[in-house]
């Protein structure tokens, strides 16, 4: 991908408002909805509506840890590029790239930029920017990062996954 007429990542993070996030790249809340709902994935506990966040991989923060929301989260592209890996059972194979990406609850996820891109002339402006939509609203309490032994898990008793319960 060409990155010589993109923002530089420095500008985006200053202009956006963005801090590190801690699952890595960085992020800026842009809305929580005032009014709560009880969530259908966290046994009713209320949570804002909706949430929506800038998020930007860099090439000094080039991907995220495997991690997920017990909401629906929408991920809308703006620019650059990033290949995301999806966990979840009976999950659609060979998806054409898209703008946007809806990662349904109980889906494990992570993002990374692309290592040729990495290689690039033009560092400074290689990033990936997407608005992710959470609905019911992001709260801590229903995100999760994966361990190494629950992806172990995860493919017990797969061809070519663990071999030990």
């Amino acid at each position: 991908m060409d990155y010589s007429s993109a923002p530089r990542t420095t500008e985006l993070i200053s202009d956006l408002k963005l801090i590190p996030h801690p699952e890595g790249g960085y992020y800026a809340e842009t809305d929580r909805q005032a009014v709560d709902v009880p969530s259908p994935y966290a046994n009713g506990a209320p949570r804002s509506l909706a949430t929506t966040i800038f998020y930007l991989l860099t090439a000094d923060s080039p991907c995220s840890v495997i991690h997920m929301n017990k909401s629906v989260t929408m991920h809308v592209h703006h620019i650059g590029r990033a290949e995301y890996t999806l966990i979840a059972p009976s999950l659609e194979k060979g998806r054409p790239p898209t703008r946007q990406l809806l990662v349904g609850t109980g889906v494990w996820k992570m993002s990374r930029l692309l290592d040729v891109d990495l290689k690039g002339p033009h560092l400074e402006r290689t990033g990936c920017l997407i608005t992710e939509v959470v609905v019911p609203g992001f709260n801590w309490e229903d995100h999760k990062y994966l361990t190494l032994g629950e992806l172990e898990e995860l493919f017990v008793g797969e061809p070519g996954g663990c071999l030990n319960s």
